[in-house]
């Protein structure tokens, strides 16, 4: 989990997929990608779900099934934050371990517990809202000032920046008018508003490949 004053991250991501994996490869004599697909950036609400994604960062290992406990996977913070194990220089762990007490000992000790408790439990992919929002309600509303009018903004993720947007029942209240409308409604919902194809698919009771086709008739007609 990483907190930046500037909205950068896409740009220390690509420094990290970039140089690092040059540097790495160059070391480990291999070739090619280091990190698989795209990184996926949510943005989280600190006051109340700091410690949730803490737990979740450190259970990966366990969710797939690389290690039964966190203890057991050395490459992670959760050895360190814990008292398990040195605390390497580039990690900070006093703010983590300020949740649980004064005192480092038994605050180690209650962080073992609440990353203990949650083996097993849901992920926060689940309470997502905007698919990159995670907070208490009213987190994704109280964010839309600061998003309106920057759509283009490629440092914040697409969910974020169509924070408000319409829902699919109100993009499709005038559907009944006529296909041709309902076509351009489909390429609006996935090209200006966000929308992914399977989602509107599902909502209209469309197969995927449908969609597809759709769009690319609408861009053609449009272009």
């Amino acid at each position: 989990m990483i907190e930046t004053p500037d909205g950068n991250l896409s740009k220390g991501m690509r420094q990290l997929n970039g140089v690092y994996t040059q540097a790495f490869n160059r070391r480990h004599h291999r070739a090619g990608h280091l990190f698989q697909g795209r990184f996926k950036g949510i943005l989280v609400q600190k006051e109340s779900h700091y410690l949730e994604v803490c737990r979740y960062v450190v259970l990966n290992p366990v969710r797939a099934k690389t290690v039964k406990h966190p203890r057991e996977w050395a490459w992670s913070s959760y050895r360190a934050t814990g008292g398990l194990a040195a605390v390497p220089r580039c990690l900070k762990v006093e703010e983590i371990l300020s949740h649980f007490g004064q005192r480092r000992g038994p605050a180690q000790e209650k962080y073992r517990e609440y990353v203990g408790e949650g083996i097993g439990g849901a992920t926060i992919w689940e309470n997502l809202e905007a698919q990159s929002l995670l907070g208490l309600e009213g987190f994704a509303e109280a964010l839309r000032g600061h998003v309106t009018g920057k759509q283009m903004v490629r440092e914040i993720p697409r969910g974020q920046r169509l924070i408000g947007r319409a829902s699919l029942k109100k993009l499709f209240g005038e559907a009944g008018k006529g296909k041709a409308i309902r076509d351009r409604l489909i390429s609006a919902a996935v090209n200006k508003h966000g929308y992914s194809q399977t989602e509107v698919a599902r909502y209209l009771k469309l197969h995927y490949s449908s969609i597809s086709r759709l769009i690319k008739s609408v861009n053609e007609e449009q272009s």
